[in-house]
């Protein structure tokens, strides 16, 4: 009986040998998933100039003779890290800009500031503009279209918040003068360039622009993008006209292009020409970074404060003092009903009367 206990092992050894068990491939057909990450350490720093649903335009080489354009796509690492004009990115792949090839950015800097604004002021959620500028060229016209001085005063609390220098530049002053409006800004310590159509200063705003990188914003009409061309004469940014019966300027921007200037001395700076909007949403902003932008601005005159009121202590309401004061003239009296009506919009419990 002996054999039939040998057969009986060996058939055991059979049923329970896995030797000849087909192991299912990966599905997917790729390399199994990993958290290890690669440190990218050849990749190639670059300056991100525009933005198209999903690609990215950047600079590499930068002030090198063989400095060029190369499109880019997003690494799957950076997950959904938003990517925006003026970013410092690292770039892997192929970075020689040939026709049809395509770089991955896989780093993105950290950024010295971002410009931010929301849908609208009851709208906590951001959007990011633009990164690294460390200036703002506010661009609004005399007239046609008429101007918006609650809207100038939503761009100043932007780029206080964002640690952004402001300028404002007022373009049309052959159609109106300018002088009503800047009455209203008179208190505030921030540079003002006027233009028309037969004078564009252009020797000036390159002065104010080299060395620098200036986000120019402004309602649509408002001869932005012709400003732009007047610096960059390469530009080709699209201009358009204003609607005579709505007054309104029509869109002809829909992307923001990094845009390199040069000074005729041969020093550069970097100009961004942004869409033009007729709002812009402060909803992502904090009131007390609100209120310091309207107090830490106001230019104290040379001398006494009339009746010999002393100063008050700075704090957030500083520009309310200043104002009772009669330091600040008519134009402080604008801005404490401008700063009002902005705390009332976007939701502020703080009392300012």
């Amino acid at each position: 009986m002996s054999w039939w206990a040998d057969d009986a092992d060996e058939d055991d050894d059979e049923e329970f040998d896995e030797s000849s068990v087909r192991i299912r491939p990966n599905p997917k057909g790729n390399r199994p998933r990993t958290k290890t990450r690669p440190k990218h350490d050849d990749a190639v720093p670059g300056r991100v100039m525009t933005v198209d649903r999903g690609r990215f335009q950047v600079l590499v080489d930068e002030d090198l003779p063989g400095e060029h354009e190369i499109t880019a796509s997003r690494a799957r690492e950076l997950g959904r890290t938003p990517i925006v004009t003026g970013d410092r990115v690292d770039l892997v792949g192929d970075v020689s800009g040939d026709q049809g090839t395509l770089a991955r950015v896989v780093r993105v800097h950290e950024r010295t500031t971002l410009l931010r604004r929301s849908a609208d002021d009851s709208d906590a959620v951001e959007r990011v503009i633009v990164a690294n500028a460390d200036q703002m060229l506010i661009v609004v016209a005399a007239a046609n279209p008429e101007p918006r001085a609650r809207l100038i005063d939503r761009y100043l609390v932007a780029a206080f918040d964002a640690g952004i220098d402001p300028v404002l530049c007022v373009t049309k002053t052959d159609l109106a003068d300018p002088a009503p409006l800047l009455a209203e800004f008179d208190c505030l310590d921030i540079r003002v360039v006027t233009l028309s159509r037969d004078a564009v200063p252009v020797a000036e705003l390159t002065e104010l622009l080299v060395g620098r990188t200036t986000v120019a914003v402004g309602h649509s009409g408002v001869g932005k993008s012709t400003l732009v061309n007047a610096l960059v004469p390469d530009a080709g940014r699209a201009t358009g006209v204003v609607n005579t019966v709505t007054g309104r300027g029509r869109h002809t921007s829909s992307s923001t292009v990094c845009l390199r200037m040069h000074a005729a001395d041969g020093r550069t700076g970097w100009i961004i020409d942004t869409p033009g909007v007729r709002s812009f949403g402060l909803g992502h902003v904090e009131p007390a970074n609100i209120l310091r932008s309207f107090a830490a601005t106001a230019r104290v005159p040379e001398g006494e404060p009339p009746g010999g009121v002393p100063l008050a202590e700075a704090h957030d309401w500083e520009i309310v003092d200043r104002v009772e004061a009669g330091e600040l003239g008519d134009s402080g009296l604008a801005r404490i009903e401008s700063l009002r009506k902005l705390l009332d919009t976007t939701g502020s419990p703080v009392e300012t009367g």
